[in-house]
Parts: structure tokens; sequence; C-alpha cells
């Protein structure tokens, strides 16, 4: 045991960031009344406890091994994943908002506090370091793009200009990583099959970018159809691109399939809020769906993993 959490991974809290996601969703099905109470009852309480249990883990890895969690923080990929630990929190008070607001609140601020710290360090990282293009790969969204989160319940627990400045910062870094993603996949070699999944992280900024926007601006606007259907856009380009995710072997990066689905799903069930359009209500349905299978398969594949021992193992 004592040697598992020696080597307990960073990633872990993207299992949280994805069954969080998924917990958003049944809370904005409820309340569109799609789904009865029971499915965002249990979901919710079950994510809050697995993210005691996972930051209880890496907090004894801390502790026992502070050299092993220093490496994960200076280490080129494992240090971006540092912020879903933060990200988590901002999800979690989401998913609390209108459940018991008070926690929310608490978690909102611990989360903004969190990610501002980790998201300054990364990009201090970033420059002080020298980098390959061979580096890059979708994770490094997490620290600086997931600041597009903070809006979301943002809005109800500061001051608006508070939501705009993570907004605005996390909307300039989504464009610049973006731009070099694409020279990065087009123009050098193929990323690692560990990072295949994590092309999904592509959903997340257009998906949450609507919805942050329709929570600060609460306009339907030429802006927000935009952020809605770049999302759309995606999604059809990796159901294009399905090829290079069928037969991957399994990896804890494999949860990157599952938050950007679940928060591509909440954008067109607010998108069906605005404009009562058919259309949003089903690809909310589908995306749902397709969510809840992704988590369902990347959960069994965990489980089996976590039983062969190949989940708490060194790694490069």
């Amino acid at each position: 045991m004592r040697q598992k959490i020696n080597f307990f991974p960073i990633t872990s809290f993207a299992v949280v960031m994805g069954l969080t996601g998924l917990t958003i969703a049944f809370g904005k099905f409820y309340h569109l009344q799609w789904l009865p109470r029971i499915f965002y009852d249990i979901s919710i309480f079950t994510v809050l406890a697995l993210f005691v249990v996972i930051s209880v883990l890496y907090g004894l890895k801390i502790a026992l091994f502070p050299e092993e969690a220093k490496a994960d923080f200076r280490h080129r990929i494992r240090i971006n994943f540092f912020s879903s630990i933060s990200i988590s929190l901002l999800l979690l008070s989401i998913a609390f908002y209108t459940y018991y607001p008070i926690l929310s609140i608490a978690l909102w601020w611990l989360g903004v506090v969190l990610h501002t710290v980790f998201m300054f360090k990364t990009i201090s990282f970033w420059i002080q370091h020298n980098f390959e293009i061979h580096h890059f790969n979708p994770a490094w969204f997490i620290p600086v793009v997931g600041n597009i989160l903070i809006p979301v319940s943002g809005v109800d627990f500061a001051p608006v200009i508070l939501s705009y400045f993570y907004y605005a910062v996390g909307f300039f870094f989504w464009i610049v990583l973006f731009t070099i993603f694409l020279y990065r996949a087009i123009f050098h070699v193929q990323m690692p099959e560990k990072f295949i999944p994590t092309f999904f992280i592509l959903l997340a900024p257009p998906a949450v970018g609507f919805i942050a926007y329709m929570r600060i601006a609460a306009s339907w606007d030429t802006f927000s159809v935009f952020l809605l259907l770049m999302t759309y856009f995606f999604i059809t380009l990796l159901v294009v691109m399905y090829k290079s995710f069928i037969q991957l072997k399994y990896f804890m990066s494999w949860w990157a399939f599952t938050f950007p689905l679940a928060a591509s799903s909440i954008a067109s069930a607010v998108a069906f809020q605005v404009t009562h359009y058919v259309f949003f209500k089903l690809m909310a349905w589908v995306i749902l769906l397709s969510a809840i299978a992704s988590i369902l398969i990347v959960a069994w594949y965990t489980v089996k993993n976590m039983q062969k021992g190949e989940i708490c193992i060194k790694e490069e």
C-alpha cells in the first residue's frame, strides 16, 4: 500500500472532473424535468466522497513522499494536472449551487484561490523552462483555459468584474494554445498514444465558454452561437476521427473523454432553455448518453487495471 501511495497519480483528479461534469448534467436535466432527481442525488454525494478519498490519498503522498510530489510538480506534463484539483473544486461548487449554496460558495472561493496559484505557477514554469514542440499536448489547456469555468457560479459569489477577468484570461489562452495544438498536430510527429484521448479536451473551452458567457451576459447573440457551434464542430471532428480512439491501450488519460462530453451536453441544454429549439434538446440527450457510455467504459477499464495493479506505478 505504501508503495502504491508513492506513485499515486495526480491525474486521478481527472476522474473527479469527469464524474462531476456528469453530476452537473444530471442536475441540469432534473431542473428541466427531463430526469428524476435520484440521479442527481446519488451522483452528487458519490463524487464528493470520491474527491475526498483522492485528496486524502494524494495528501498522504505529499506527507510520506514529498520528493515524489515535488517531482510531479516539476514534471513537464504532470504539472498541468495540478489544476485539475482546483477545477474539481469549482465543478463541485457548480454541482452544489442549487443543492447546498453555502457549501457551493465555500468550494468556489477555495477553488478560485487554488486555481489562481496553480495557474501562475504553471505559466511561470512554462516560461522559465525550455520546451520542445513535442512536449505540448491538450493537457496544457487545464491550468489556463480552465479559468473559463470560474464565472459559471462566480457571477453570484463575487463582483462580476472578477468573472470577466478569469473569462478573458481563459479565452485568450484558448486561442493561443489551440494554435499551438494545430501546429503540433499537423506539422510534427503524432502524439504518444496515452495523449490521444486528451483530444477531447478541445470540446471543453467552447462548451464551457458558452455556458459561462450565458451566465455573464445572459445573451443569445453572435458570440454565444459561435461558441456553441464550435463545440458541435469539434464533436463532429472527433466522430470523424473515431479510428484514432478505438483499440487504444488504457491510460488514466482516458478520463479526458468524460468532462468535455458532459460540458457539451450541458451547453446544449442551456441552448434549449434559451431558444426552445428541439434540435438542442436532441443534442443534449445524445451527448449525455455518449458521456454516460464513455464513463461506464472508462470506469470499467480503470477498475480492471486497478485489480491488475497497473494504476499506481512509476511513470516516465
